[in-house]
């Protein structure tokens, strides 16, 4: 396959490929990217996937050179329903604020105007790590501009039409008989959750606070509101559509709850061409992220908030983790040390990939800075031609491209780990490698990890720099000498141990305990060429 080989088919390409060509296919530019979320607890990788998966469409369609926009909606007009597992010790001030918008229930920590901008100014400093970087647009100034008035009264107008519409799309025979398009804040109470509509006018409605939602009930207040008075919101299945009507959305997406059938994108499309007489966005579904098989739950507790995972590894490596997958494939996240080094490794071999193929190359603000993603046409100007690479293999090195814009860092993390083990010191470490630039890039992660007890046994040793007891040993690091590499220092315990008729297990039990007075240990060739070939040899033959 030459440089000038047609693309590969759509259905072989990173699915942010896929959905950036079916972007470009709609029509010329500028594309809108919508997405949003409501900031009701702490950020976890659920609301990472949010935030970073519209970024990475709006960067390879920006690389591609197509004018975009990327508008986020904080939907913190939501009510407030429950207290989150880090507030609790608030729960007794937030109690009375249960049923109002996440907007208008006060911050208990005093650090933000609100209870919703408290979640939203963590989801984003958060999202720094990653380069995210959204125009961000609160749900509530869209209401209170008077922005959503049109489609209230387009939706109370075509009430019947609309009401047949839901219930169609949601798979319902029929709407509880007060289901309203509107869903009233109460002037009386200020909550949004407990009123309901119970007539209409010409321009507003009139409603009663009386419902009873479990975790609050209404003040019983009757009232009556004009449209332009901004006093409400849309029902969700409703105010979604009219979102992305009113920034006209090129491509927006959502969880499996949001796609299912039935689900509330069913009726985005519905609306969109019966109500609006519109073409819908292109909408895409991505799976969930689950934490040890269970999907994470922001008021449950369920999962690792981002910050404790960013902890353990860097932040490309955790964007690594949520693009590499196909889009409707589930993430599961469990952060065990054997779970991680394993996505380390991956990651790794994925950033070699990826400078073989040339697809760092158009990267013009170095290593580790941004998360911009790479052009079409660029993927295949490549140095490996495509076609000399797996389909997963071309998944990774494009995941890794998208996620890690600069070069793998230049030390395997496996091999700090040995490092630290031999010297117990950063300086040390650093000095010997002379690179401490990127000794510090990784050593905080690996501090976390020994503080938290998941440095694996085999990357806890000290090295016994004493003659071998075991004879097979001796007759092996006899064998070793200047040049050898990692592989060819791997490759001779096999052979030796095939000389010997000696099962291989064995004879690197007896390398190991030699060497480390232990049975196990990290790979025998890397960790006798970070020793040293000769200073091996010597030790084991003195």
């Amino acid at each position: 396959m030459s440089e000038n080989s047609p693309p590969p088919i759509l259905e072989h390409r990173h699915w942010v490929e896929q959905l950036g060509q079916k972007v470009i296919d709609r029509g010329p530019g500028p594309y809108i990217i919508t997405a949003g979320m409501t900031t009701s607890g702490p950020a976890h990788m659920g609301t990472l996937c949010e935030m970073l998966y519209p970024q990475a469409i709006a960067n390879h369609l920006n690389r591609s050179g197509h004018p975009i926009q990327y508008i986020f909606i904080a939907d913190i007009m939501d009510a407030f329903d429950a207290v989150p597992l880090d507030m609790a010790k608030y729960s007794a001030q937030l109690a009375p604020y249960l049923g109002k918008p996440l907007y208008d229930v006060p911050d208990p920590t005093g650090s933000a105007a609100s209870f919703g901008e408290h979640y939203l100014a963590e989801s984003f400093e958060i999202a720094k790590n990653f380069n995210i970087s959204p125009k961000i647009v609160r749900a509530q100034e869209l209401y209170i501009s008077g922005s959503m008035d049109k489609y209230a009264r387009l939706f109370i107008t075509n009430l019947q039409k609309v009401k047949e519409l839901v219930a169609t799309t949601s798979q319902k025979p029929e709407l509880p008989p007060e289901w309203s398009p509107i869903m009233p804040i109460c002037v009386n109470c200020g909550r949004i959750s407990t009123p309901r509509v119970t007539s209409y006018t010409d321009d507003g409605y009139s409603y009663s606070c009386d419902k009873d939602v479990k975790y609050t009930k209404g003040c019983g207040h009757t009232g009556s509101n004009k449209i332009s008075d901004h006093k409400y919101k849309l029902n969700w299945r409703l105010h979604w559509p009219a979102w992305m009507d009113h920034f006209n959305t090129s491509i927006e997406g959502g969880g499996v709850d949001h796609f299912t059938k039935g689900g509330s994108w069913d009726t985005c499309q519905a609306v969109f061409a019966d109500i609006f007489k519109k073409e819908p966005p292109i909408g895409y579904q991505f799976g969930f992220v689950l934490y040890m098989g269970k999907k994470y739950s922001k008021s449950k507790g369920i999962g690792m908030g981002v910050r404790e995972l960013l902890q353990l590894i860097p932040a490309p490596l955790l964007a690594y983790a949520l693009l590499r997958p196909d889009l409707n494939e589930n993430r599961d996240i469990n952060p065990t040390s054997e779970n991680l080094l394993r996505l380390i490794s991956e990651y790794e071999e994925a950033g070699r990939l990826a400078g073989q193929m040339g697809l760092m190359d158009a990267n013009p603000a170095g290593a580790h800075s941004d998360n911009s993603t790479i052009s079409s046409d660029l993927v295949h100007q490549t140095k490996a031609p495509m076609a000399e690479v797996s389909r997963a293999e071309r998944k990774k090195a494009l995941a890794f491209a998208l996620s890690s814009p600069g070069p793998i860092w230049p030390i395997p993390f496996s091999d700090l780990l040995i490092y630290y083990g031999l010297y117990g010191d950063w300086d040390k470490v650093a000095s010997k490698l002379g690179n401490p630039a990127e000794v510090m890039l990784l050593s905080p992660r690996i501090k976390v990890w020994q503080a938290k007890g998941m440095i694996p046994d085999i990357y806890n040793f000290q090295f016994k720099g004493a003659p071998a007891i075991n004879a097979d040993v001796r007759e092996w690091a006899a064998t070793l000498h200047d040049g050898m590499d990692a592989l060819a220092i791997h490759n001779s315990v096999f052979e030796s141990a095939r000389s010997k008729k000696t099962p291989p297990a064995e004879l690197f039990g007896h390398i190991y305990s030699d060497l480390l007075g232990k049975p196990t240990g990290p790979k025998v060739g890397r960790l006798v060429e970070i020793l040293g070939v000769q200073k091996v040899r010597q030790a084991l033959l003195a």
